[in-house]
């Protein structure tokens, strides 16, 4: 089976275009049809000092740094690809220009990549929470932000999808309220035992920094869950851990979500409560801040996460490299960022459900020489997975 919706978007676009279209359309027949999809998550660090300034830079095909970008994902070609750090508008035109603009163009002689369901995933970032989060006695600075951000929108994520998104069927946990979360890490003052959060900011503090959404996505005839998000780094704080606390609860959100015991208090901006049935297949993916075995992380809730029951940690087989000359075999194939000084971690992850065939799995790390290719500090992470007969 393979996707009419995408195929006659292909067409609209045909005219302009037709010999890469229709091997771009041939293509992707011949993954759906043995349904084997390729899924892949990003953070490309898009994002400008003010509102507006992405969208502007989008508005032709000229960017450089978004031509890296796109040149990755060409040569990649995943099927459904989560970004990270790209600014969300409501209308989702900053998203939409990224697919149009740039990956529907061919870049450093890669084949153009369709895209034709985009969805921009509202943010938290840059939301003034009307509350005075760090007690400096100051209000609307980027840290009052419901998730920190010097303008709303600023760190968002959109999902880019070759199959149709069920778009009626998208949960958002954008207003979950943190103290909602059972046994929740309260920042607390390790020595006088004092919380970092009055009761006032306790009460009212959203658990995403960003968002927690569950995506399906209809593919051949089944739906596959994407389940996204991007915590909090967990710095920039102090002794009390504030941020190490709330990305620690932010992973855990996808262990209460996916586990057997009831989970009622998992109510998302529909009002609607409880978490993913047993029965559904999904993939966890997104820049989740913390490496399970070094760095400032809590590291309990990645590793947790990592052996959940319905949880399988693909491990990337193999380290991807462009095809210029190059340094090779100086990154670990686990690693998915490089925050200098020799500190590679591991901290994006796509990780299938069980159900999932595992067939293949990598990091796109360019060659070291290829400073057109480094437009950020985190690589493309992908898993392809067979899908369930």
């Amino acid at each position: 089976m393979f996707d009419l919706a995408s195929v006659s978007c292909f067409q609209s676009v045909i005219i302009r275009g037709v010999v890469v279209l229709v091997a771009v359309t041939i293509a992707g027949i011949g993954q759906a049809a043995d349904h084997s999809i390729r899924v892949a998550t990003f953070n490309v660090s898009l994002y400008g000092k003010a509102q507006g300034q992405i969208k502007e830079r989008l508005s032709d095909r000229s960017d450089r740094q978004a031509k890296s970008i796109a040149s990755i994902v060409q040569s990649v070609r995943p099927d459904v690809l989560l970004i990270n750090e790209i600014d969300y508008d409501p209308q989702g035109e900053v998203a939409q220009r990224l697919a149009t603009n740039y990956f529907a163009v061919g870049q450093d002689g890669q084949q153009p990549i369709i895209y034709p369901h985009v969805f921009a995933v509202p943010s938290n970032t840059g939301i003034d929470s009307g509350l005075d989060l760090n007690a400096n006695e100051k209000g609307n600075e980027p840290v009052d932000a419901y998730g920190y951000g010097t303008y709303p929108g600023q760190y968002a994520m959109a999902i880019f999808s070759r199959f149709p998104i069920k778009r009626e069927a998208i949960r958002s946990f954008q207003q979950f309220l943190w103290k909602d979360l059972p046994n929740a890490l309260v920042p607390t003052h390790p020595d006088t035992g004092k919380r970092y959060y009055s009761d006032e900011v306790w009460n009212r503090l959203r658990l995403s920094s960003k968002n927690h959404v569950d995506v399906p996505i209809s593919i051949g005839g089944q739906t596959l869950h994407f389940l996204a998000c991007h915590p909090t780094p967990p710095v920039f704080d102090g002794i009390e851990d504030h941020n190490g606390c709330r990305n620690h609860d932010e992973i855990r959100f996808w262990s209460d979500y996916l586990q057997a015991a009831p989970s009622d208090y998992l109510v998302d901006d529909a009002g609607n409560a409880g978490g993913l049935a047993e029965e559904e297949s999904f993939v966890i993916l997104g820049d989740l801040n913390s490496d399970p075995t070094s760095g400032d992380s809590r590291q309990e809730a990645i590793r947790n996460l990592l052996v959940a029951q319905r949880v399988q940690d693909p491990r990337p087989r193999r380290n991807q490299k462009t095809t210029a000359v190059g340094e090779p075999g100086q990154k670990t194939a686990f690693h998915t960022a490089d925050f200098g000084r020799k500190r590679t971690m591991r901290v994006d992850y796509v990780l299938p459900s069980r159900d999932l065939e595992i067939r293949d799995s990598g990091i796109f790390w360019p060659a070291d020489s290829d400073r057109r290719l480094n437009a950020t500090d985190h690589r493309l992470v992908w898993v392809e997975v067979g899908m369930p007969q």
